[in-house]
């Protein structure tokens, strides 16, 4: 189906119209204590990278609260917890420092949009500063901020994001073992399916978060 497309900005803004003076003025080059405040408070993150060719990848950057510290006005820097080691976002940060965050406080309907340029570092000192359950990361992902901006309500209070109420019953999917086998062993037989459950399940309250 050939739909319409914008195909430029101008095209674009006589669409949607110029933004406030208000929605630009808001955006800083550097952390305020507002912003610095936020984050001790924040346990969840997007983080959004890109790759050599700029093919793009979103990945959530979860941990206790304040896991995002401020080293100083103009940088960040949060840990890398262990994961499926597929590396997507360390991968594109090598590659390509320009990143994107966009950060989330629970009950808070506000979030903060942070870009700037990352690196990853392996400083002993530095991963101290992470340890949880004395465990360390095996790396740091370092932001040299360059735009920072608090983002408005509108789209968590649309998506009732925090409220309980709201919550819907897991039991209407498939279990993640089940998706994960239906997309790689779609033909695998009902008891085995049954039984990885089973061994996925007990594995879970095994695993360690750190």
């Amino acid at each position: 189906m050939a739909y319409e497309k914008i195909t430029s900005l101008a095209q674009l803004r006589e669409l949607y119209g110029e933004p406030r003076e208000v929605s630009l003025q808001k955006q800083q080059d550097q952390l305020d204590d507002y912003s610095k405040q936020f984050l001790s408070l924040s346990t969840f993150a997007l983080l959004s990278t890109a790759n050599s060719e700029g093919v793009q990848d979103c990945s959530p950057r979860g941990d206790v609260g304040g896991f995002i510290h401020c080293l100083d006005d103009k940088t960040i820097a949060l840990p890398d917890r262990p994961g499926n080691n597929r590396l997507d976002s360390l991968s594109n940060i090598v590659q390509n420092p320009n990143v994107g965050l966009l950060v989330l406080v629970p009950g808070f309907k506000e979030c903060l949009r942070i870009n700037g340029r990352a690196s990853l570092v392996t400083d002993q000192a530095l991963l101290a500063d992470f340890e949880q359950r004395n465990k360390l990361p095996k790396s740091v992902i370092v932001v040299r901020v360059e735009e920072v901006y608090f983002h408005c309500t509108k789209a968590i209070t649309r998506a009732n994001l925090w409220d309980v109420e709201a919550q819907l019953d897991r039991a209407l999917m498939p279990s993640f073992t089940r998706i994960l086998m239906g997309q790689i062993d779609p033909q695998k037989p009902e008891q085995e399916l049954r039984d990885l459950e089973q061994a996925v399940a007990v594995a879970e309250k095994e695993r360690s978060l750190y």
